[in-house]
This record gives structure tokens, sequence and C-alpha cells, in this order.
């Protein structure tokens, strides 16, 4: 058995863009914007929506949103989401990359809430 939680909606956005839609973002969602200073690409919103991460990424690809789910069990989590159908797209650090069916990406990774958050959140898969 292992559990899982969605952990974060990331606005991806092309990186000439991303100062733009960072100021855009946070103000519409009325959120206090921070760079993520292990991974740059990153600016957080905190607050955006409570009890969820919300962050803007810097790619090099087309605007999209796509949801991390955490888990305590990266390999587990990545086959359940297989099994029902999404395709691992790619691995990047820790977490796996995958697409939905319908084309939306997501990514699965390692636990990040405190572990009183994790163990109230989570589902329990078998």
């Amino acid at each position: 058995m292992h559990r899982s939680r969605v952990f974060a909606l990331i606005i991806d956005t092309p990186a000439d863009e991303a100062d733009q839609a960072t100021a855009f973002w946070s103000a519409a969602l009325g959120a206090r914007p921070e760079t993520y200073a292990p991974e740059p690409q990153f600016t957080s919103l905190h607050d955006a929506m409570p009890g969820l991460v919300t962050a803007v990424q810097a790619v090099d690809d087309a605007p999209r949103f796509h949801l991390d789910i955490e888990t305590d069990d990266v390999e587990a989590e990545t086959a359940r989401l297989i099994a029902l159908g999404a395709t691992q797209e790619a691995r990047w650090q820790e977490c796996r990359i995958l697409r939905a069916p319908g084309g939306h990406l997501l990514c699965v990774l390692p636990q990040e809430t405190p572990a009183e958050v994790f163990d109230a959140q989570a589902r329990t898969w078998p």
C-alpha cells in the first residue's frame, strides 16, 4: 500500500514571459510571489490557494497548467497512474513526468509536505 495527494498546481509559462505571468497571477490571486531558491525556474505564489502549493514555472515549452502529486512511494504511484492510462514522458530528479489521457501533464514526486499534513490529506491505495 502507498499514499498520495494532490500537492501543487503549477502554471507552466514560457521562460521569456515568466516575469509577466508571475506579476499577473500573483495580483489576480492575491498572492505573494517568492522565487524558490533551490530551483529558480519556480516562483511560489504563497497563499494563492490555501492547502495547495501554487507556483509559476518558467519552461521551454507551451503555456499550460499541470498538477503535482506527492506520494510516499513514487514508483508505486507512477505504476498506479500508468495502469489507469497515463504514460511516462520523462524523469526529472526524483520526479516522474506523466501524460494523462487527454494530454494533460502531471508530475509524481516524493512527499514534500510535513507528515501531519500528508497523513491527514493523503489517500491510501492498494
